[in-house]
C-alpha cells in the first residue's frame, strides 16, 4: 500500500509553495554526517567568534563617538555577524514561517523563544525582521569593550538579583520599544539544561502587558546539538529549524490575565519547538 502524505507534510508543501520556508544550507564542503570539532577547529571557531565581535564593538563605539550611529546599519551588521557565527560551525538552518510575520511601525513587539544554546542568539537575528535587540543579564555588560559595544548598539541589561533595578531596566526596555526596537526575550531566563522548555519568568510578560506589545512566539529545534550549555564541545554540520508562529497580541489581555498570557505563549512555543 502506498504511503499517504500526512497533514504535516501537506502543510510543509503549502509553506514551500508560498515561499514561507527558507533553507540556508551549508555548502562550503560536501555534506556529511555531523561531527565533533577537532581542537584546531575549535580554535578557529573561537577566533571567528571573538575577533568579529570585538571589531563590531569598536565600530559601534566609533559611530557613537562620531555621532554617526545608524540603527538600521547596526542591525545589518548584527545579521552579518550572526550568519558568520553559524557558518563557522557549518550549521544549516531552515526558517519556517508558519505565520508570515511583519513589523508594523509604531507597534511594540517582543520576540519570545525557547533557549537551548548560545547559538539561539544568531539564529533569531538571521530569521526575523526588525531592529532586534536582546534583553540580557547585566553581567555581560561588564565584559571589557564588548559590554560597552552592546550598550552602544542599544542592547538592554537586566539585573536578575536586584528587583528594584530590574523594574528600572524594564522601564528602559519600554522606552526603547517605543522608539522602534524589537525586543528579544528568552522567557525561561537562561538556557535549558534538559532540552525542555523551563519555567517562565514574569518580567517579559509584564512588559508586554504594560506596552500592549505583540508577542512573536518562536520555537528553535536542534541548536543544542551545536553547543550544549556548560560544554566546550562544538558539533559541526548540524541542521537547525526555526519555527515562527502566529503573533499573540498582549493588548487583548488585562494585567490580571498575566498567567493566561504566559500559558498561551508557553503552549505556542512548545508546539513550535515540537516538544512532546
Amino acid at each position: 500500500m502506498d504511503n499517504q502524505p500526512t497533514s504535516s507534510q501537506h502543510q510543509e508543501d503549502r509553506l514551500h509553495e508560498a515561499g514561507l520556508i527558507m533553507s540556508h544550507p551549508y555548502t562550503d564542503r560536501k555534506r556529511g554526517p555531523a561531527m565533533k570539532a577537532s581542537f584546531l577547529k575549535k580554535i578557529s571557531i573561537m577566533a571567528t567568534t571573538i575577533a568579529p565581535t570585538l571589531a563590531i564593538s569598536i565600530y559601534v563605539l566609533y559611530m557613537r563617538l562620531t555621532n554617526t550611529y545608524d540603527r538600521e546599519r547596526a542591525s545589518n551588521i548584527l545579521r552579518w555577524w550572526s550568519a558568520l557565527l553559524l557558518r563557522s560551525v557549518e550549521a544549516s538552518w531552515d526558517v519556517k514561517k508558519i505565520y508570515d510575520v511583519s513589523i508594523t511601525p509604531g507597534r511594540p513587539y517582543i520576540i519570545m523563544s525557547n533557549h537551548r544554546s548560545h547559538y539561539d542568539i544568531p539564529l533569531i537575528y538571521v530569521s526575523l525582521p526588525g531592529s532586534i535587540r536582546m534583553l540580557t543579564k547585566k553581567e555581560l555588560f561588564k565584559i571589557p569593550l564588548w559590554g560597552r559595544g552592546m550598550k552602544a548598539a542599544e542592547f538592554i541589561s537586566i539585573d536578575r538579583k536586584d528587583h528594584e533595578q530590574a523594574l528600572k531596566d524594564l522601564d528602559e526596555a519600554r522606552r526603547m520599544m517605543q522608539g522602534g526596537i524589537v525586543l528579544w526575550v528568552a522567557p525561561e531566563g537562561t538556557r535549558s539544561r534538559t532540552g525542555k522548555l523551563g519555567e517562565f519568568k514574569k518580567g517579559g510578560f509584564m512588559l508586554a502587558l504594560q506596552t500592549g506589545a505583540i508577542i512573536i512566539p518562536v520555537g528553535i529545534k536542534g541548536s543544542e546539538n551545536i553547543l550544549k550549555p556548560d560544554k566546550f564541545e562544538f558539533y559541526l554540520g548540524q541542521q537547525v529549524q526555526v519555527n515562527i508562529g502566529e503573533p499573540i497580541d498582549a493588548s487583548h489581555y488585562s494585567l490580571d490575565e498575566r498567567d493566561r498570557l504566559m500559558d498561551d505563549v508557553r503552549k505556542a512555543i512548545l508546539a513550535l519547538a515540537e516538544e512532546n
